[in-house]
Formats: C-alpha cells, sequence, structure tokens
C-alpha cells in the first residue's frame, strides 16, 4: 500500500484578474513561482536541500512559462541545482496532479519530502497558445474537439439547471469568498505580493440584477455567461509533502494526511462532468462516504460543474465551497489544484473538520480527486 504521506505546509498568492491591469501582471512567471517557493519553504521552516523534486502543474507551456517552468522557478528560488524539477500538463487538473505525483514518489518510497506546485500567468501567455490540433486531427477525431464552454451548456440543459440557478450560485461564490476575506479566514493560506493581500478578483457585494443582464457567451439562447463562470487569472501554489519518518526527523507539524488520489477518464463532450466519478472513485479507495467529508472543493469553472456534480453526489451543500471558488477568487488553470488544496488543508484546519475532499473537471474529459485527513 505504501507509506503515508503528509502536507506540512501549503500556501499560495493571492490570485490576480488576468488582465494587463491586473495586479500580477508585471511578475514573470518564473518569478511568482519562485517566490511561492520561497514562501512555502519559510513557512515550513526547512532547507531548501531536503527537497527531493518540484513537481509543477502549468497549462500553457509555451513563452514565458516554457522550457520547465518548475526547473526555472527552483533556481530562481535559489534551491541547490541538485534539487531537481519537472512540469506537467493535465489541463486544469495539473496542480493537483503535481501534489499526487509529489505524494507517489514518498508513497513508494523514492523520496523523503517533496513539492507539488502549480503556476499560470494568462495574462501573460494565453490560454490556447501553446498549439494547434490541425483540421486533420479533428477530422479524425472520434468526438467533436469543443470549447469547455459548449460542454457548460450541454451538462446544464441535460441536468435542466436553469441561469437563475447557476447566477444565484455564482453570487453565492463571491459573497462566501469575500466573508473569508472580511473575517481574515484567507490571510493564513496567502502570502502578500506586489500591493495584493488578497484575490482580485472577488466581488464583496455582487449585483444579481446585473448578473442576469449579462448576455449567454457560447450560445444565443444559453445559459453561461461571464459572470457564472470562473475568470481568468494569474496566480501560483505550492504544498510540501513529507513521510511520516522525515517530518518526525525535522521535527515538523503534520497538517494533513492525503488518504486517497483517483485520476479518471470521461465523455470528452460532457467533459465537465469528470468531477463525479472521480469523487466516487476517490470516495471508494478511502473506504469514506459522502457524508464522512467535511468540506467539498470541487473547481468552479462554470457555475454548472459543482451543480451538476452536486445532483449526482448529493452532498451537504453548506460543506461545498465554503469559502467561495474559482468564480470568484478566479482560475490560473495550472496553479488552481494547488489552489484548493491550500485552501482545503486551512478550512478543516479553522471549522475542525475531518474529512475533505478535492475535485476539479479536466479539458477533453478527465477528473481529478484527492481525500485528505486532518491530523495536525
Amino acid at each position: 500500500m505504501g507509506r503515508d504521506v503528509f502536507i506540512i505546509d501549503a500556501v499560495r498568492t493571492p490570485i490576480g484578474r488576468g488582465k494587463e491591469d491586473g495586479a500580477l501582471h508585471g511578475i514573470h512567471p518564473v518569478d511568482l513561482l519562485a517566490q511561492t517557493l520561497n514562501a512555502l519553504v519559510e513557512r515550513a521552516g526547512v532547507e531548501k536541500r531536503e527537497v527531493e523534486d518540484i513537481v509543477t502543474g502549468c497549462v500553457t507551456a509555451s513563452r514565458e512559462q516554457g522550457t520547465n517552468i518548475g526547473r526555472l522557478a527552483g533556481l530562481k528560488a535559489r534551491f541547490p541545482v541538485e534539487v531537481p524539477a519537472l512540469q506537467l500538463n493535465r489541463f486544469c487538473g495539473s496542480g493537483q496532479q503535481a501534489i499526487h505525483f509529489a505524494a507517489q514518489a514518498i508513497a513508494a518510497g523514492d523520496m523523503e519530502m517533496a513539492i507539488g506546485c502549480g503556476v499560470e500567468s494568462m495574462s501573460r501567455v494565453p490560454m490556447g497558445s501553446d498549439g494547434d490540433l490541425g483540421d486533420e486531427f479533428r477530422a479524425e477525431f472520434p468526438c467533436r474537439l469543443l470549447h469547455q464552454g459548449d460542454s457548460a451548456e450541454m451538462i446544464s440543459e441535460k441536468w435542466e439547471l436553469h441561469r437563475e440557478e447557476l447566477d444565484e450560485f455564482a453570487a453565492g461564490s463571491h459573497c462566501r469568498a469575500a466573508a473569508a476575506q472580511r473575517n481574515g479566514w484567507t490571510r493564513c493560506e496567502i502570502f502578500p505580493l506586489a500591493g495584493l493581500e488578497a484575490d482580485e478578483g472577488v466581488r464583496a457585494n455582487p449585483d444579481l440584477s446585473k448578473m442576469r443582464a449579462l448576455k449567454p457567451v457560447f450560445r444565443p439562447n444559453g445559459v453561461i455567461t461571464a459572470g457564472n463562470s470562473s475568470q481568468i487569472s494569474d496566480g501560483a501554489a505550492a504544498v510540501l509533502l513529507a513521510s511520516g519518518r522525515k517530518a518526525d526527523e525535522l521535527g515538523l507539524r503534520k497538517r494533513a494526511r492525503i488518504v486517497a488520489r483517483a485520476v479518471v477518464g470521461s465523455d470528452p463532450e460532457l467533459m465537465l462532468t469528470g468531477p463525479i466519478p472521480a469523487t466516487q472513485k476517490a470516495l471508494g479507495m478511502a473506504g469514506l462516504r459522502v457524508n464522512d467529508i467535511n468540506v467539498f472543493e470541487i473547481n468552479e469553472a462554470f457555475a454548472s460543474v459543482p451543480l451538476v456534480w452536486a445532483r449526482e453526489i448529493r452532498p451537504p451543500m453548506e460543506r461545498l465551497n465554503i469559502q467561495g471558488g474559482a468564480i470568484a477568487h478566479g482560475h490560473p488553470l495550472g496553479a488552481t489544484g494547488a489552489v484548493l488544496m491550500t485552501k482545503l488543508v486551512n478550512i478543516l484546519e479553522r471549522t475542525g473538520g475531518r474529512y475533505g475532499l478535492q475535485s476539479m473537471c479536466i479539458g477533453f474529459g478527465m477528473a481529478t480527486a484527492t481525500v485528505i485527513e486532518r491530523v495536525g
């Protein structure tokens, strides 16, 4: 079964709006991740030489984010040259997959301590600028290669989600995120950067009437708008993982234990439904039921994603995204998986919950899921 793996610490940047006037636009993505790595080891109180790998999620691996940004950031952060790094792309699940890969290496006994992290500067490196599938591939591929927004419309129609329900969920996300900022709950997970101390995209008083007036983006008579979709963003996050033996040797506090890791493939047209089977698989691996989970973090790529997930999983809704989600704080693609894990650990500690579950939908029909147990 492998060894237990523990989360020692986790930290994230405030999330900036992914525009040229966004607070983090002026920071090169290598620097964005390097500063996050430095903040992580400083908070954890570990020497950089103790880290045996830096596993990095980044979706658009081109231009300033190409050439193995994890390695470049590790060098920029002055980690010893002996500390390696890699860059991976599992689309929106990249940051979460980075945590999985780091945890798996520790569980297998290949390493004692590693970092799973993610970064994306969408204002500097536009989404989709890393390649072109080409007409030949599109013609041969057995399904239509849809934009995720089209899939969001399709699942909204299939599960009969109405525009009002989506807009209300989106407004609620902003309200919960604003309450978390107002109450100081996010301070323990964020390190200030470029004068920004909180997520830039959160609206303290969302105007539901204005949200309802927005035009659909993907279908003339559709239900998906800019208001009930995740925000294009800049940000980074990092999670320090260790074996129990290493944590004890260094006298480190174990904050949470990785209980289960899952990844699934799903219908590439209804690509946003993957968190449903991923959740079911992770719960089965953990030997837990839905009601055993105290906190759920389901990525809000679109409001329809957590709502469709909830229709099938039937969780207590007060446990879902209780401090808001990507609709409010933004979705820096490669970083969001590590952002949500950082949130999850801190929310469990704040609320005294035992188990947390995180899942993310992924382009072309995939999903990741993780179950953690608070132990610190």
